[in-house]
């Protein structure tokens, strides 16, 4: 039986972006209208709570109401691929990857059907609906979304550096490799690596060999999984 090789597939806004969630990027600096600063910091969150919270349960409800597309369908579809295992990081806070079926992702930023007190990052509860101010968790205090906002640190960051260095294929898809914590999770892959990346833009990436696939992910995805299969 044929070693299991470990495909790790790096994921950003952009996988989001074909079901249908915009991203703050695409938007000149805002997201939904708003300031990132105002929605997606603590220090927002300190100056209106009650702004955060209801920011995030529109993302949260409008996160309800996209389907995985065929990158997100692709992907899951993998992990039945012979001698392969599949580990998916990803930046994105929706579950569109396990709504497709995918069952091992680390989520670098946190999740939005998540939700946690803002004294304890560590335990984490699920969030099925709405937080309103005064929502409070079961140590008294106010419950905030699951949510690594900037300024924040990232906890999965070790752990996906960890997986990052035994991949024997790394896939980029949907997000700059310009753009921290992808770009610094590159550079633990290991050097005999190949790198693919998914990316209409075609971002110039210095340092090592990088094989772009110029083209949406919903169809460069299929396409390399089609030839590593």
């Amino acid at each position: 039986m044929p070693a299991t090789k470990h495909l790790v597939v790096l994921t950003g806004a952009g996988v989001s972006a074909e079901s249908g969630i915009r991203t703050f990027r695409d938007t000149n600096g805002l997201w939904e209208e708003h300031r990132v600063e105002d929605v997606a910091s603590p220090e927002g969150f300190a100056r209106n709570p009650a702004l955060v919270l209801d920011f995030y349960n529109q993302r949260r409800a409008q996160a309800r109401t996209v389907a995985p597309n065929p990158a997100h369908l692709a992907l899951a579809g993998f992990e039945e691929a012979p001698g392969w295992h599949v580990t998916i990081i990803t930046q994105n806070v929706d579950d569109l990857h396990e709504r497709a079926g995918s069952t091992n992702v680390i989520h670098l930023h946190g999740m939005l059907n998540k939700m946690r007190s803002v004294a304890d990052e560590t335990t984490v509860y699920d969030c099925p609906g709405d937080i309103h101010l005064g929502d409070l968790a079961p140590d008294g205090r106010q419950l905030r979304p699951h949510i690594v906002w900037f300024g924040e640190l990232v906890p999965a960051i070790e752990e996906a550096a960890e997986v990052t260095s035994t991949a024997d294929v790394l896939l980029v898809v949907g997000t700059s490799l310009q753009v921290y914590p992808a770009a610094g999770l590159l550079h633990y892959a290991p050097a005999t690596c190949p790198v693919y990346v998914i990316d209409p833009h075609q971002p110039e990436v210095s340092g090592r060999g990088v094989r772009y696939v110029v083209e949406p992910a919903s169809t460069g995805v299929p396409k390399v999984l089609k030839e590593l299969a």
